[in-house]
């Protein structure tokens, strides 16, 4: 068998390099979609210290973050928090609540990827 050799140019709608598609703001923490099919979506999730995703759910779509550098306290469930560090993968299926404050003095970054699409935003108060 040949393989005929691609470049990364070719496949730019396939391969993302996440360095290249962070993006940081000084107000809030930023959500930049790389990419969205009708089966799912991703994103990268960039917060400075002291910025929230606040806690929400999402009706009909898990949600997977895959965390790539820094830490932040994650909130499973209203009034509770444990904390998450790069390399943890968090896992918040169809109705589970999830949100985080990035409590450090370092930026966060992750990555999360949830389908099905759409898939909505419930928020949910801390109490």
């Amino acid at each position: 068998m040949t393989l005929k050799e691609v470049t990364r140019e070719d496949l730019k709608n396939r391969i993302f390099h996440w360095p290249d598609i962070q993006e940081f703001r000084e107000e809030e923490a930023t959500k930049h979609i790389f990419y969205e099919t009708p089966n799912t979506v991703g994103a990268v999730w960039c917060m400075r210290p002291g910025q929230t995703l606040p806690i929400h759910s999402h009706e009909n779509a898990d949600d997977i973050w895959i965390v790539i550098e820094g830490t932040a306290d994650f909130y499973p469930e209203c009034g509770e928090t444990v904390p998450i560090q790069a390399g943890d993968v968090v896992v918040a299926r169809a109705g589970e609540k999830h949100g985080m404050t990035n409590n450090s003095d370092k930026n966060f970054v992750m990555i999360g990827i949830a389908g099905p699409t759409p898939i909505g935003f419930i928020p949910h108060k801390h109490d």
